[in-house]
């Protein structure tokens, strides 16, 4: 991806850390977010939680695990709650500051759209950001729009007639991307680099940033706590999810995998996918390749 307002990488990235002590499950791919959301975006960051995973293991009464400033919104009013504070800072005539908000996939494409559609129709000068761990995984491992066809949650098991979830995810990335956005991107923490690139991107927007990040969640997923950053890259490597820009009215696709690792790989390492039959993963890889035969032939590869 090109970047021309300095990278930051692991040899020049601050040492402070401003999410630490939380009480994740180990391996937790949203922790991971939120620790590298914040030391991009430094320590003047205004930071919008809302009712979720993040909030339930970083405010933990009598040790906040944030040090910034950071507060706990409703499930819905993530980016309501942004917009006010973009608005009290700005009367304040506060400089060089963020205000970010980091939900989840259920508080974002579910609960929370119609707040981020309003914020993003107003031009707030806001960075969202979506951890996608494909559930609502705080209250037990229900079903969001952005879990899977096939996945295994407790709203949508599995049985002999139904392969758990039968609807795709979302497009959340092409939705945001469709109000005229100033900056969206999707990112994953399989490729880290990339990921706090686009941060650092979205810092420098004028207007509202958007981002997509896929992290996965062991507990949720049934893998490994060690292998969330390694699942996570798997996913864009076999094409199950891709890393993209949106600015200036076009899409840019950032990696362009000349071949697809094995799509049954990825799934099989996971429980909620153990179920699948040949028919449900050859109607998941057909899902892929519509999606991607639609994309290169529209977007700047």
């Amino acid at each position: 991806m090109s970047n021309t307002i300095g990278i930051v990488n692991a040899r020049n990235i601050t040492d402070k850390e401003f999410f630490y002590g939380h009480k994740a499950c180990a391996g937790c791919g949203g922790s991971i977010v939120v620790r590298l959301v914040l030391k991009v975006l430094g320590e003047r960051t205004f930071t919008v939680i809302p009712a979720g995973c993040m909030s339930a293991v970083g405010f933990v009464y009598p040790q906040l695990c944030f040090a910034t400033n950071a507060i706990i919104s409703t499930f819905a009013g993530t980016a309501s709650m942004l917009s006010g504070i973009a608005a009290g800072a700005k009367a304040l005539g506060l400089k060089d500051y963020h205000v970010v908000g980091i939900a989840g996939d259920g508080g974002t494409a579910d609960i929370g759209i119609q707040a981020l559609s309003g914020a993003i129709d107003r031009r707030d000068k806001i960075i969202y950001v979506c951890y996608d761990n494909e559930a609502y995984m705080n209250t037990g491992i229900q079903k969001s729009g952005l879990t899977p066809y096939g996945a295994r949650t407790t709203t949508t098991p599995a049985g002999e007639n139904i392969p758990g979830t039968v609807t795709q995810k979302k497009n959340m990335f092409e939705i945001v991307a469709a109000h005229g956005i100033d900056y969206a991107a999707t990112a994953s923490i399989g490729y880290i680099q990339d990921f706090m690139n686009k941060i650092q991107k979205a810092s420098k927007v004028n207007g509202t940033s958007y981002i997509h990040v896929f992290a996965p969640c062991p507990t949720g997923w049934g893998i490994p706590s060690d292998s969330a950053v390694d699942i996570a890259k798997e996913a864009v490597d076999c094409g199950l999810w891709y890393l993209a820009e949106y600015e200036n009215n076009e899409f840019t696709l950032n990696k362009n995998p000349k071949e697809f690792t094995p799509v049954e790989e990825y799934l099989k390492k996971q429980s909620r996918f153990k179920h699948l039959k040949k028919e449900d993963i050859d109607r998941i890889i057909e899902a892929r390749d519509k999606k991607w035969k639609l994309i290169r032939s529209r977007w700047n590869c």
